[in-house]
C-alpha cells in the first residue's frame, strides 16, 4: 500500500527536503517536494496527495495560509507540520486550526514514518468549519455558540495526537469530552482507560499507574500490569490530575518525556504508546506559584486546553439537555415517555446547578421515577433531593438572576476579609486572578469595603 501512496514535503530548507525524500522513498512512499507553499498550491491543483508534511515557517507564504488553502482545494487532506521548539506555539494553534499533528526538530525520522502510517491507515475525514457530528449533539453538549466551538475544536484535537488538558467544574463533562477525543481519534480501536487521581490514595496511585513486579512490597503477591500499560496504544485520561503528589509529578513527567515505565520493584523499562489527557477543577497556575504543581509538568499536559463552561453558564443548552436525559431514562426503564411542561423547563433553566450536568442528570433520573401520570412536575425534582429554589408567576416580572447571587456572595466575602482579595478568595473558593477579575466586571469600590 505505502508504494502506492504519495507524500508532498514542503519545506525552503533543501537539505531537509533531501533528508525527509531519501527517509520516505527508503520506506516506500511516493515523494512530491516543494520548496515553498505557492509551489506545493501548484502540485495539489495536478497531483493526487495522500498526506502533506510541512514547515511552518517560511519566507512569502507561511504554513498557516498554506493550511487554509489547502482545506480549500482538497478538503480533509491530512499535514503535518514541522517546527522549531521555540515556534511550538504556532504548531499548537495549528493543529486548532485544522493540522492533523506536528513534529519538532530535530526529529526522529522512524517516528516520522510511524506516524505517517498510522494517520493513512486510520484515514481522516474533514468537517465543514463550526461542523459538529450528529451523535454529538445528542449527547451533553447543547446548542450554544460556545460549545460548538469547543467541539468544532474537538473535532480537529481529535485527529492529532497531542496532549490535552481540560479545565472545568466538577460534573461539567470532562471526562465525557475526554471520551469524544479517544472514539473520534486515531486511537480509537485500542483502550480508553480512566485513572482518578482524586480518589485514589498516593501510595497506591504509583503502582495503579505504574504496575509492580511480585515481592516489590508485602502485599505484591503476583505481578501486576499498570494502568499506563494497559492503554499502550490507546488513551490514558488522568482525571483531577491536580491531586497528584510531588514524586508522582516526577514519575509522571519522566514517562511524558521519554515514553517508557518502570514497575515498582522492577529494574526494565517499557516503552508505551499511548494519548494523555488529563483534567482538573483546580487552578494549577496557581498551584504552580503556590509551589503544590510542577510547570514543567503542566506545559507538558497542556498542548491544548480546552475550558468546559458551567452549565449555568449555558442555559440556553438546558431544555435539550434535559429532553435527553428524560428520553434516556425512559428508554432504560422500558417506559413511556414521561411529558416535561413548560413551568419545568423554566424552572430547570432557573436553577443555579452547583453540580453542572451530573447534577442535572441525576436529578432527572430520579424525577423520572417519582413522576406521576409521566409528566415531571416541578415538586418531583424537590422529591430527587433539589432545594426549593423560589419560583412563582411573580419570577416573570423579576427573573431569577444568577450575576446578583455571584455579585452579593463576592461582596459578602470581601466584607468578611475586610477587603483582602486573597481571603476572600479562599472563602468563595475561587482564585486570585477569579476574584480579581469579578471585582473588576462588577465594578466593587474597595476603599469602601475597607
Amino acid at each position: 500500500m505505502d508504494s502506492q501512496q504519495s507524500i508532498l514535503v514542503v519545506d525552503d530548507d533543501l537539505h531537509v527536503l533531501e533528508v525527509i525524500e531519501a527517509r520516505l522513498s527508503s520506506s516506500g512512499f511516493q515523494v512530491c517536494k516543494a520548496s515553498g507553499a505557492q509551489e506545493a498550491l501548484g502540485i495539489l491543483k495536478d497531483k493526487k496527495v495522500d498526506l502533506i508534511i510541512s514547515d511552518i515557517k517560511m519566507p512569502g507564504m507561511g504554513g498557516m495560509d498554506l493550511l487554509k488553502n489547502v482545506r480549500s482545494l482538497v478538503p480533509g487532506l491530512p499535514l503535518i507540520f514541522l517546527t522549531a521548539y521555540g515556534t511550538i506555539p504556532d504548531a499548537v494553534r495549528a493543529v486548532k486550526a485544522g493540522a492533523i499533528d506536528y513534529l519538532v526538530k530535530p526529529f526522529n525520522g522512524r517516528d516520522l514514518i510511524n506516524k505517517i502510517r498510522k494517520i493513512l491507515k486510520n484515514g481522516y475525514k474533514s468537517l465543514a468549519p463550526g461542523e459538529i457530528p450528529y451523535e454529538s449533539k445528542q449527547r451533553y453538549f447543547g446548542e450554544r455558540s460556545v460549545m460548538k466551538e469547543i467541539y468544532g475544536l474537538v473535532e480537529r484535537i481529535a485527529a492529532s495526537n497531542v496532549n490535552v488538558l481540560i479545565l472545568g467544574e466538577s460534573g461539567s463533562g470532562k471526562e465525557h469530552i475526554a471520551r469524544i477525543i479517544h472514539q473520534q481519534g486515531l486511537r480509537k480501536e485500542h483502550p480508553f482507560v480512566v485513572v482518578d487521581c482524586g480518589s485514589t490514595p498516593a501510595g497506591l496511585l504509583e503502582s495503579e499507574l505504574f504496575g509492580h513486579v511480585r515481592g516489590a512490597f508485602t502485599q505484591a503477591i503476583r505481578d501486576k500490569k499498570g494502568l499506563i500499560k494497559t492503554a499502550d496504544h490507546g488513551t490514558l485520561f488522568l482525571d483531577e490530575i491536580g491531586n497528584i503528589s510531588p514524586d508522582m509529578q516526577v514519575r509522571l513527567l519522566r514517562f511524558l518525556e521519554d515514553r517508557k515505565i518502570r514497575r515498582v520493584g522492577d529494574l526494565q523499562e517499557i516503552p508505551v504508546d499511548c494519548r494523555i489527557i488529563a483534567a482538573t477543577n483546580s487552578d494549577l497556575l496557581e498551584d504552580i506559584e503556590a509551589g503544590k504543581f510542577r510547570e514543567d509538568l503542566y506545559y507538558r499536559l497542556r498542548v491544548v486546553t480546552l475550558k468546559v463552561p458551567r452549565l449555568r453558564d449555558r442555559k440556553e443548552d438546558i431544555p435539550l439537555l434535559a429532553r435527553h436525559f428524560v428520553d434516556k431514562f425512559c428508554e432504560s426503564y422500558e417506559d413511556k415517555a414521561v411529558e416535561l411542561p413548560p413551568e419545568t423547563i423554566e424552572w430547570l433553566c432557573n436553577y443555579p446547578w452547583p453540580g453542572n450536568i451530573r447534577e442535572l442528570k441525576n436529578a432527572l433520573e430520579a424525577g423520572v421515577v417519582l413522576c406521576k401520570n409521566k409528566v415531571l412536575s416541578i415538586g418531583d425534582l424537590y422529591l430527587a433531593g433539589l432545594p426549593e429554589v423560589p419560583y412563582s408567576a411573580s419570577s416573570k416580572d423579576k427573573p431569577f438572576s444568577l450575576e446578583e447571587t455571584e455579585h452579593n456572595a463576592i461582596l459578602r466575602a470581601l466584607k468578611q476579609a475586610e477587603g483582602i482579595q486573597k481571603d476572600a478568595a479562599k472563602l468563595l473558593g475561587i482564585s486570585r486572578r477569579a476574584i480579581h477579575y469579578k471585582i473588576k466586571k462588577y465594578e466593587i469600590d474597595l476603599s469602601k469595603i475597607r
